[in-house]
């Protein structure tokens, strides 16, 4: 992203694949402690019972495509309500119709941030300007809070028609984090972040929530800001460069890089490791139960 670093990010991360692995520090943040390395020079996790690396305190999860599986279900929902108001679309006159694509742009302009960003992203990149309207705004409003609200309406029908499903290897590291005394929070940028802990069952492993609700609250700024993340942090008590942040989305990883958090930990559901390490990711998995291996 402009203006943030992302020095070495290439350098010093790794792709785990079922072995041990773990991170390095980022630039401008110190754990205290130096993670032990393995023969191949790699920093590897050392600290409570192997699963985080030395001087690690707290973990901090995304929600969507880290601990549930509706990360596909948020983002067929963003094309059905962006599709259709593509067609819709007075400005589009002649023009051939471009659906959203949930490859690319899914990717690039939504995943992870919050909803009004993801709308601007993505109609910015179509050259699409909207009036903001209001955090209020119904779904017929032809307003950016209005797109996001058709979109937030379908992501509830499309959970309550389907429920909601966990990654069992992610609960089961949070259960492992929870038995080594290590803090846990959940930070997200949906508004229906409470609801779905509840309904997958798994509300009661974390101890502070930031999600969108709490971000519109507050002024704070949606990833890849690191607003979110450092708010958790304060809420737990434990300073940034003691904290691990776990992240599938790129905006994610990119707001853990930013905000010098010790290890930032990307989970790659797709085809998009590199640029999970781009980031700022230290160690990239393509399931949390990896990092129970070793």
């Amino acid at each position: 992203m402009p203006g943030m670093a992302h020095e070495d990010a290439a350098g010093h991360a790794e792709t785990r694949r079922g072995g041990p692995g773990g991170a390095a520090t980022p630039a401008g943040a110190s754990t205290g402690q130096s993670p032990e390395a393995d023969g191949a020079g790699r920093a590897r996790p050392t600290g409570r019972a192997g699963l985080v690396p030395a001087g690690i305190a707290a973990c901090l999860f995304d929600l969507d495509g880290v601990l549930t599986r509706t990360a596909k279900v948020h983002a067929a929902a963003w094309k059905e309500m962006f599709d259709a108001f593509l067609r819709a679309w007075p400005g589009r006159a002649e023009q051939p119709f471009r659906p959203f694509e949930i490859a690319t742009d899914y990717a690039r302009h939504v995943d992870g941030k919050l909803r009004a960003d993801g709308v601007r992203s993505f109609l910015a990149s179509r050259g699409i300007a909207l009036p903001e309207g209001a955090d209020d705004d119904p779904p017929t409003a032809s307003t950016i809070h209005g797109l996001g609200a058709r979109k937030n309406d379908l992501v509830l029908d499309l959970i309550r028609e389907r429920g909601v499903e966990v990654y069992a290897g992610s609960v089961r590291f949070v259960e492992a984090t929870r038995d080594a005394g290590l803090r846990r929070g959940v930070v997200s940028a949906s508004k229906n972040c409470r609801e779905v802990l509840v309904a997958a069952g798994i509300a009661h492993f974390f101890e502070v929530r930031v999600d969108g609700a709490v971000a519109a609250e507050e002024g704070l700024g949606g990833k890849p800001a690191p607003d979110m993340f450092l708010a958790a942090a304060a809420r737990l008590g434990v300073e940034p460069a003691r904290c691990a942040v776990f992240e599938d989305a790129i905006a994610g990883v990119e707001a853990g890089h930013a905000g010098g958090f010790g290890w930032v930990v990307g989970v790659n559901r797709g085809d998009q490791a590199d640029a999970l390490r781009a980031g700022g990711a230290h160690t990239v998995v393509d399931d949390l139960d990896e990092l129970l291996e070793g």
